[in-house]
C-alpha cells in the first residue's frame, strides 16, 4: 500500500544593506514544525543582486534544516530502537 504525506517549507527573506537572511520553516504532516536560517553578506565590490543573496541564504536554511531534521530522525530511531542512530549527510 502506498501512502502520500504532504510537508511544506516556507521561505522569507530580509535584506539590510549588503546582508540577506533567510528564514525557513518546514512544517511536517503530524503538526511538527522545524526553523532554521542562514545569512550572506555582499562583498562591497560585488554589484547588487538580490537573486543572489537570497539564493545563498536560502541554501544555508535549508542546509541548517536538513542537519535538524537528521537529527530528529535520529532521536525518533534511537526512541523506538533503544540503540544508538548513526546518520549521516
Amino acid at each position: 500500500m502506498e501512502t502520500i504525506v504532504r510537508c511544506t517549507v516556507d521561505m522569507e527573506f530580509r535584506e539590510a544593506g549588503p546582508l540577506t537572511q533567510a528564514a525557513a520553516v518546514l512544517r511536517m504532516h503530524d503538526g511538527t514544525e522545524l526553523k532554521a536560517h542562514g545569512v550572506t553578506s555582499r562583498h562591497p565590490d560585488d554589484p547588487g543582486q538580490q537573486r543572489v543573496g537570497e539564493e545563498v541564504a536560502a541554501a544555508r536554511a535549508l542546509h541548517d534544516l536538513a542537519a535538524q531534521l537528521l537529527e530528529k530522525a535520529g532521536v525518533d530511531i534511537e526512541e523506538l530502537t533503544h540503540t544508538p542512530a548513526h546518520l549521516s549527510h
